[in-house]
């Protein structure tokens, strides 16, 4: 039964303790288990960080799933009702670290491409999976490096399907058609330092920059578009002095960071800040940090297979959003021409008792096979 194979899979790649980078023997796992069904694999490892390219046929169109292994620290093991890394099946669901985020999806769509081969041997086109042990720490030489690898030879992906965790209530509500680019910004306010009790031998740079960055946090970006909600600016962080009552402080650091949709880019969204500061008269040095840019798949058949893979073995129609953070997505989108993200719920993800329930997972597995079904025959 399909249910026992998701199941089985998943626990095997639960139980391994691969706190990012460190991939353990999931990737080793994977690798076996897609050798036996016929796929060509290629491991791609970058420094402390491992991925895998594994491909089953050479025609087009290519639907490739991508994943991650890796997983964030469990925390406070005991604060868990059973071990993160021992999978615990519980009151009707799976616990276990890396079980919403993003094992278990993994191990669905394994089995979704077991039963979809068996079932079409000669099915038109190619499947792949782009996995990688680098998703939850700094990305850096996880999924961008192998995308570079496939750019610089010529590999493009028709269909992309990221196992992210999108539902929000129940598995099928939301699925990730596109999201936001990520831009921070490290702000130093150049002043003079003194004593407050002799501000004109002084120069303040809270004071001098508050203006500032009340008209930053005022003001409006763009009004967002059919798939994106407005850019949104949050400073987060805020630093000056020296911790004494009595000293003006020289200089003040302020963080900040753009969510920003398909209305801006990188560039627009500097130079207006720029603009801002230099229109204040600010003596500053500004470092900026670009995580990602923001990224869409227009409504079509990637969306619509998706869909309709949902009404059917979920019974509710799939909202697309592009809410949230950010995901390897950002980086495979450069070579895929269509890209969602679906997955379970995310509600639990990055906590403690991290689960997914039980009856979710052939439920997925079976919407994955469907888009197969959909594309590739």
């Amino acid at each position: 039964m399909m249910e026992t194979d998701s199941l089985t899979l998943a626990k095997q790649l639960l139980a391994q303790a691969s706190v990012t980078p460190d991939d353990k023997q999931c990737q080793h796992i994977i690798s076996q288990r897609l050798q036996a069904l016929g796929f060509t694999v290629e491991p791609m490892h970058f420094g402390a960080t491992k991925n895998v390219w594994a491909r089953f046929g050479s025609d087009k169109p290519l639907l490739c799933f991508a994943g991650h292994t890796d997983v964030v620290p469990a925390g406070d093991e005991s604060q868990w009702v059973s071990a993160p890394f021992e999978p615990t099946e519980r009151n009707g669901r799976l616990y276990a670290r890396g079980a919403a985020d993003m094992k278990t999806a993994i191990a669905c769509f394994i089995t979704a491409c077991e039963r979809f081969i068996g079932k079409h041997p000669d099915f038109s086109g190619s499947l792949a999976l782009l996995i990688t042990s680098d998703e939850e720490g700094d990305a850096t030489d996880g999924t961008v490096k192998v995308v570079q690898q496939l750019q610089a030879r010529g590999e493009t992906i028709d269909y992309c399907i990221v196992g992210e965790p999108t539902a929000v209530s129940r598995l099928g509500d939301t699925l990730k058609n596109g999201r936001r680019g990520s831009l921070s910004g490290s702000l130093t306010i150049k002043g003079k330092q003194g004593h407050v009790a002799y501000p004109h031998l002084a120069n303040n740079p809270v004071h001098a920059v508050a203006p500032a960055l009340a008209e930053l946090v005022a003001t409006e970006w763009d009004a967002g578009n059919a798939y994106f909600p407005p850019t949104g600016f949050q400073i987060s962080n805020i630093r000056a002095g020296t911790g004494a009552s009595n000293v003006i402080p020289g200089t003040a650091d302020i963080r900040f960071n753009f969510r920003f949709s398909t209305e801006q880019t990188e560039s627009s969204l500097k130079e207006r800040v720029h603009d801002l500061l230099d229109r204040y008269g600010l003596q500053y040095d500004l470092d900026w940090q670009l995580s990602g840019k923001p990224f869409l798949t227009e409504a079509g058949s990637l969306t619509e297979a998706a869909q309709q893979a949902i009404r059917t073995h979920c019974g509710i129609e799939a909202e697309l959003s592009t809410s949230g953070g950010t995901s390897d997505g950002r980086f495979i989108k450069a070579i895929a021409n269509e890209l969602i993200e679906l997955g379970f719920v995310n509600e639990s993800i990055h906590q403690t008792d991290e689960n997914v329930l039980l009856e979710d997972i052939p439920t997925l597995s079976a919407v994955y096979e469907s888009i197969m079904e959909t594309l590739l025959l």
